[in-house]
């Protein structure tokens, strides 16, 4: 099961075996579900959540805004700058077939940009504002639940840094449009999204029901995820495979698109306040990690570090301990 990547383009050699991530019903028992999660987050990095409680209105009405912002022309998209892109993914010469839009999670910042993104903006303000109060709160529960089933006394370590007013959450939407008719080189993908693992706390992930997430938990081999339109897709982001001191895994994940019908993700990414300083706490410490695996470092620091190294760089080494 190997898939070569091409620049444009990635060429399956033999036959891809698709994973349906672990899925975790959250209306469970707690403790079942905590234990639940921890394992799903050491040996995928990646799961599933159900009956998470966010009313599908509010679901539909966020992708709603997504597609009627995609579906503008590109004059118009182009006006919000850094917040749009399309092909070029970041600084350092990466690039899909994918287009974005990437919204800082403050008020103030969904306020400003709404203007220009719909010509509806109050109705565009609501519909992100009430996506990201409810993704929030979700991601919260969920980080309290890691807390609890990793015996952490203090069960809001992770939240708190999301919850706190400078918080540097983002939401992120990823439009993926149908490949070419024929494909380049048959059988193959167009890359939408290249190789990464995100650096923030926690990543909530949904799509629309068109599959194009792959995960990689073997070096090289990459793994299409099945799309459950139920779930809300979680994984661990690497500040969060820090603070658990290795424990939980920040997998590498990328998208691609093979499908007759484009693909729309929205990613919301928990995290800190740039001035957040990252470290495992003592109870992560243990007989089987006698050591802190990562030196202390600000949100900052590694934001910095994440921007200025291309987009399948190995950014969390560079942030291990050598002793």
């Amino acid at each position: 099961m190997v898939i070569v990547a091409t620049p444009n383009s990635i060429i399956q050699t033999e036959k891809i075996v698709s994973i349906n991530l672990p899925t975790i019903d959250l209306s469970k028992e707690r403790t079942t579900v905590a234990k639940l999660i921890v394992k799903a987050s050491e040996e995928y990095g990646f799961f599933n959540v159900i009956n998470h409680r966010i009313p599908q209105h509010i679901i539909e009405n966020m992708e709603e805004a997504g597609f009627e912002f995609f579906a503008k022309p590109t004059s118009h998209k182009v006006k919000l700058a850094s917040n749009y892109g399309c092909k070029r993914i970041g600084f350092n010469g990466d690039v899909g077939e994918v287009e974005y839009l990437l919204l800082n999670g403050s008020d103030s910042h969904i306020a400003k940009l709404s203007t220009t993104i719909s010509n509806g903006p109050s109705d565009f303000r609501y519909k992100v504002s009430a996506y990201r109060d409810a993704v929030e709160e979700l991601a919260c529960e969920i980080l309290e639940l890691m807390a609890e089933g990793l015996g952490v006394p203090n069960t809001s370590i992770f939240t708190t840094f999301i919850k706190d007013p400078d918080s540097d959450s983002l939401l992120r939407f990823n439009h993926y449009p149908p490949p070419p008719s024929p494909l380049p080189t048959s059988p193959s993908s167009l890359l939408g999204f290249g190789e990464h693992s995100d650096p923030q706390i926690i990543t909530l992930l949904r799509s629309n029901d068109v599959s194009g997430l792959q995960i990689s938990l073997q070096h090289g081999v990459w793994i299409p995820v099945i799309p459950d339109p139920s779930a809300f897709s979680v994984n661990v982001g690497d500040l969060l495979q820090v603070m658990t001191n290795g424990r939980f895994v920040s997998v590498r994940h990328r998208a691609v698109s093979n499908s007759e019908k484009a693909r729309m993700s929205i990613a919301y990414f928990g995290a800190p306040p740039l001035n957040a300083r990252i470290v495992a706490p003592p109870e992560m410490v243990t007989p089987e990690r006698p050591s802190l695996l990562f030196r202390a470092f600000t949100w900052a620091d590694y934001k910095k570090a994440t921007y200025s190294l291309r987009l399948g760089d190995n950014r969390i080494d560079l942030f291990r301990n050598n002793k």
